[in-house]
């Protein structure tokens, strides 16, 4: 075995002996469901590594489909392109491919109170404090999310494509993304570089606005580059849809806010507000969703019919599934206010990112407010 190979399976070994003994430490600290959880974390992300291949072996062999090398190719461009133009760092992400025979490599558990938009949150070793469960099957997803609406929560679970391990494994090329459209391919890669860049730890609002601004903008400045006009006019496109979208959740759960008013005591679960019944505050709930899916419906009428969020009603819609699109949402006007603020210059924007995520979460949140309204009241 040459050297290289050798410390290769090295590193991959105490790595993977590294999650072991969080598994450990995580077991010692929590009962039978956090084992269960890490465990089957352990295992997906052991058998991950266990397929990977390297993405030059599989464009040099002559049995390797020709659709995944061109694929392979366009990521290897996107890659020197976010490390010259958009200044991430690469460090061996994306040099290996992982087909994991499903469409999502996780699926994500999110649980809200039913009267309540704060979103319950897991600890996790050295990241902090999440809102979501990561489970490498769906049945995994789906039987806890069971056990939380038993507890009364509103749930939402959701298929994930890609992920970052946040410098702790190289993050491999996945089945789930590389066949996506160029432009999605491309927000998919510089959204997860940008999580390498800058880490908040226990803040998911945060990371995810963050990484959602850089793989926006990315995107956009990659179909720039590569003189991709009518690729640029359609993500454009599809740009301004999605924030129709995302204004009309953010109304509705501001609405929603208002009905669960912190000034009144909120229930963990249903049942127990003293203010209101839980009946009528169920009424009033569905009331306020409907109203969505009817605005929702004139949405499309002004897109000329398209159904391109159709997927995201096609479930019943609750508190849960709000914060899900809120997590990735709402601050963003604040990293596009710094962007805009600074002449498009991305460093600077990650500057002032670095500099946000070494404060308390209560500060960051309060400076990111004022940046976000400053964005949301810019003419145009």
């Amino acid at each position: 075995m040459r050297l290289s190979g050798l410390k290769s399976k090295l590193t991959r070994i105490q790595k993977c002996l590294l999650a072991v003994l969080l598994l450990g430490v995580s077991a010692g600290m929590s009962g039978c469901q956090t084992w269960k959880f890490y465990g089957q974390a352990v295992k997906g992300q052991y058998q991950i590594f266990a397929h990977e291949e390297p993405t030059e072996k599989l464009k040099a062999d002559p049995q390797t489909p020709e659709k995944l090398k061109q694929r392979l190719e366009l990521l290897d461009q996107m890659r020197a392109f976010a490390a010259s133009e958009l200044k991430l760092p690469l460090d061996g992400h994306y040099r290996k491919y992982v087909d994991v025979h499903r469409p999502y490599v996780v699926w994500n558990v999110e649980a809200t109170p039913e009267f309540s938009m704060q979103p319950k949150t897991w600890w996790y070793p050295l990241v902090g404090s999440l809102e979501y469960r990561g489970y490498f099957s769906r049945q995994g997803a789906t039987n806890y999310a069971a056990v939380l609406r038993r507890k009364g929560y509103d749930v939402s679970v959701g298929g994930v494509q890609a992920y970052s391990t946040l410098g702790w494994f190289k993050d491999p090329v996945l089945n789930t993304f590389i066949f996506e459209p160029d432009a999605d391919l491309a927000e998919i890669i510089f959204h997860e570089l940008g999580h390498q860049r800058v880490f908040a730890r226990g803040d998911t609002d945060f990371n995810e606005a963050f990484a959602t601004t850089v793989g926006e903008e990315g995107a956009r400045r990659w179909l720039k580059a590569r003189g991709d006009d009518a690729g640029l006019e359609r993500y454009l496109a599809h740009l301004q849809r999605n924030q129709d979208w995302v204004h009309l959740v953010m109304s509705t759960r501001a609405r929603l806010a208002a009905l669960y008013s912190d000034e009144q005591p909120r229930p963990k679960a249903a049942g127990n507000n003293k203010a209101a019944s839980p009946e009528k505050l169920r009424q009033e709930k569905q009331r306020i969703l409907d109203d969505m899916k009817a605005q929702y419906t004139k949405l499309k009428t002004q897109w000329n019919g398209d159904t391109e969020f159709d997927w995201w009603f096609n479930h019943p819609v609750n508190n849960a599934h709000l914060n899900s699109v809120a997590a990735y949402y709402d601050l963003v006007p604040a990293f596009e206010h710094i962007l805009a603020q600074n002449g498009g210059d991305l460093e600077k924007l990650y500057q002032a990112a670095e500099r946000l995520a070494k404060k308390s979460k209560t500060e960051r949140r309060e400076e990111l407010k004022v940046l976000a309204n400053a964005g949301r009241n810019v003419p145009g």
